[in-house]
């Protein structure tokens, strides 16, 4: 009898560990995503596309009926993809509450972020998000906002440009306009004025570091086994130790702009930047510190992200210059949130607490289900009547795709470089420059050009924290 209970034992726990095994496989036949084995889940098939992760999510969930697919892998939460809009509007809106951006989330832009508000959650999320709200609708600061960017793009921007004209000279447009988002929301966020984007076009060791800092973050979300970066940045190795170092400086440089700035405050100098508004508030060093971060990185890298893809479609499609695509490129590919409790999206899909949730803006653009057989397609007439008015059912349809997202900054330089005359075509003919450009001339105005292999003609994404073009 003492032999048969440990039997019986062993017995019931191989029964339970085969029946868990057997409930799981179950449940993945049952979902849509890549082929899962045991153990590692997909994490082999996920690092053969880790160099096209946007294009073979788009193809799995293409091939999902409800536009939504499962990813398990060794070493990550369960996943859940979605292109559905109706899932999207449940995520973001109907059931906002229970999908915080989860520790697993934070942790990955914690040491750059810190406790700013893209990186908040709950409570600290809303006060932040209630701060930022009440300052930006301050009619000082929109005016402070207006006159930086009528400063950067007449003074600073067009110049250049105009001295590329008159010489015939290539100039490499994202940089350009990396120049101009990073001086533009340094001013706005920081009340300095960096030069980035002057006549000599200077090198920016702050600059330099957010860009490094962006990167790798970027790179831990897209790792295969987070367990890897993680021990790299426990012992300061590799790109963590550049991490590590960036953030340093980065933080360095803040907060001595803040010492700086108090003194001013005390000294009654007046500001109208976002950071001397926290100080005035009496907001702690240190929230004040990673609020002002948070905002220079989606600042500097949305919006010449988004004006980059701008011109990029026009050198294109050049019969599209009177119109605007906005969002075929959008700034932000992907979010996720994490799931604080079980629940079900509308399509069915059950997600349970823990559970990291994706929705994927890159994808629905990319829907045949969303847009029709010629979603592949460049046509800015699918969002627009003859009239002008919205196509009927575009709105549902595009939900998470489509939003505010850089207007202001994005429509000054439009409205500046159209004042100029400017005229955007395919360059391929021309002398081509390394990367994307602008090549110009006074008889034929501005032209886009493309140096590099026929991958770069199709608009290939450089890992970042945005859509950043690979040059």
């Amino acid at each position: 009898m003492a032999i048969a209970i440990p039997f019986l034992l062993s017995f019931a726990f191989l029964f339970l560990l085969v029946s868990r095994l057997l409930f799981s496989s179950a449940a993945v036949s049952s979902s849509y995503g890549p082929k899962t084995h045991p153990v590692i889940g997909c994490l082999i098939r996920f690092y053969k596309n880790r160099h096209r992760l946007l294009d073979w999510y788009t193809e799995l969930l293409e091939a999902s009926p409800t536009q939504t697919i499962v990813m398990r892998r060794l070493g990550a939460r369960r996943t859940i993809v979605t292109a559905n809009p109706e899932n999207v509007e449940h995520v973001l809106k109907t059931n906002f509450p229970n999908y915080p951006k989860g520790r697993p989330f934070t942790e990955i832009l914690g040491d750059l972020l810190g406790c700013g508000i893209f990186n908040a959650d709950g409570e600290l999320w809303h006060t932040q998000r209630k701060l930022a709200s009440h300052e930006f609708s301050t009619r000082s600061l929109c005016d402070f906002v207006v006159n930086a960017l009528e400063f950067e793009t007449g003074e600073r921007l067009l110049p250049i440009l105009s001295s590329a004209c008159a010489h015939r000279g290539v100039v490499d447009m994202q940089e350009m306009l990396r120049r101009f988002a990073f001086d533009t929301i340094c001013k706005v966020s920081l009340g300095t004025d960096p030069g980035f984007l002057g006549a000599s076009l200077p090198e920016s060791p702050l600059a330099d570091a957010f860009e490094v800092a962006s990167a790798i973050s970027a790179k831990r979300g897209a790792a295969p086994v987070f367990a890897v970066w993680k021990a790299k940045r426990a012992l300061g190795l590799g790109s963590e130790g550049q991490l590590r170092a960036a953030v340093k400086l980065i933080r360095a440089s803040v907060m001595e702009i803040l010492r700086t700035r108090k003194t001013d405050i005390k000294k009654r100098t007046q500001h109208n930047d976002l950071l001397s508004r926290l100080i005035v508030g009496g907001h702690k060093d240190e929230v004040i510190r990673d609020m002002v971060i948070s905002f220079v990185m989606a600042g500097k890298d949305t919006t010449s992200a988004a004006l980059t893809w701008f011109f990029w479609l026009l050198s294109c499609h050049p019969e599209a210059e009177t119109e605007v695509a906005e969002r075929l490129y959008p700034p932000v590919l992907w979010d996720s949130k994490h799931a604080a409790h079980n629940d079900t999206l509308p399509d069915g899909t059950p997600i349970k607490k823990g559970d990291r949730v994706t929705y994927f803006p890159y994808g629905m653009g990319r829907s045949e289900k969303l847009w029709g057989k010629n979603c592949m397609e460049f046509d800015y007439r699918r969002w627009l009547s003859e009239s002008g008015e919205v196509v009927p059912g575009v709105p549902s349809r595009a939900k998470g795709l489509l939003g505010e997202g850089d207007g202001l900054c994005s429509d000054e330089v439009r409205r500046g470089v159209g004042a100029q005359g400017v005229r955007v075509e395919e360059g391929g003919e021309r002398e081509a420059a390394a990367g994307i450009g602008a090549a110009a001339d006074r008889a034929h105005g501005w032209w886009a050009t493309h140096g590099g292999q026929e991958e770069g003609r199709n608009g290939v994404h450089l890992l970042s924290l945005n859509a950043k073009l690979n040059t």
